[in-house]
């Protein structure tokens, strides 16, 4: 047998391969153009008269002013307390096997996400058109009783007035909240919906009731699908607080803003004001949420800020 590894000359080394980048010449044209309109931006900003940046740096941060940035905070965290509550609660009897639990839960979201914020909110804030005063009684029908008897009874143990009772504030704040609940429960519906099935099965076999199995076990899992749109939903509620000024709720931001500008017959320059405070507080939501998301996807696959994984 001939060995054919004597005859055969020893073969060259492959060349090292020359690796060239990919060219993206699109990518620089559009750093260009983005880098050229935000320099015109800028520009703009600065050169035009009509911002009056003076008048808004004497005037948007007065005392008035910062206590109406307060009320702002306030209305958006206790509207999205009350709406995350509610709709946990509204989502769980959507998913009911109870049909008359289920059709409630359905008839609140189909209403409160019909009927814009701005609609209920003045709505709310004229409740006192249907309720002026609200008798709260003790005997019933004590005043058919009493022209029977051809006596005045009057059952009433005491008297609520709904234009006290909700105020502007109070009336504002029920109409972000509940209209709010409708779009969580939504929202929670859809983070329970992503849970596999089996987990619920597998806690059941345990013997686990069905609310401790919602808090220890769906709800953890859910909330990788919840956190991102409430916290898009949080910023919203953010910005529709200014809906309250039509309440109206004086000591809110936009109303005092707006205040200042009608008084001083300068409107532009306070609307670029409220353009200001709304950015800085939208940026500090937008943070916790960056650490909030970060927190519930530990575990997961993806995590925000972790970078893109590398394939070898």
């Amino acid at each position: 047998m001939t060995d054919l590894s004597k005859d055969t000359p020893d073969r060259a080394r492959p060349e090292a391969i020359k690796a060239v980048p990919v060219r993206h010449p699109g990518r620089w044209l559009a750093v260009a153009v983005i880098a050229v309109v935000a320099a015109m931006f800028v520009h703009m900003l600065v050169t035009n008269k009509n911002f009056q940046w003076s008048f808004i740096v004497d005037n948007a941060f007065r005392p008035n002013i910062v206590e109406g940035v307060w009320t702002t905070i306030a209305l958006t965290v206790l509207a999205m307390v009350i709406g995350v509550l509610l709709g946990v609660v509204f989502a769980v009897m959507r998913l009911s096997d109870n049909p008359i639990l289920s059709g409630v839960a359905w008839l609140y979201t189909w209403f409160f996400r019909a009927v814009p914020r701005l609609v209920l909110a003045i709505m709310f804030g004229n409740m006192g058109i249907l309720y002026a005063k609200y008798h709260i009684g003790g005997v019933p029908f004590a005043g058919q009783i009493g022209d029977l008897m051809g006596v005045d009874i009057d059952g009433t143990l005491f008297t609520v007035d709904a234009r006290t009772l909700l105020s502007g504030f109070t009336a504002g704040l029920l109409a972000l909240a509940l209209s709010e609940a409708a779009y969580m429960a939504e929202i929670v519906r859809a983070g329970i919906l992503s849970v596999d099935p089996g987990q619920d099965e597998a806690a059941c076999a345990l013997g686990m009731s069905r609310l401790l199995t919602m808090r220890r076990i769906i709800l953890p899992q859910a909330m990788r699908v919840i956190i991102p749109p409430t916290g898009n939903e949080t910023i919203a509620m953010l910005k529709d607080t200014s809906l309250v000024a039509f309440v109206p709720v004086t000591n809110e931001l936009f109303f005092q803003l707006q205040a200042v500008g009608s008084r001083t017959f300068k409107v532009f320059p306070m609307l670029v004001a409220a353009c200001v405070w709304y950015l800085i507080l939208t940026s500090f939501l937008l943070a916790g949420q960056y650490f909030i998301e970060r927190h519930f996807s530990r575990g997961s696959a993806k995590v925000p800020g972790a970078g893109r994984k590398e394939v070898a």
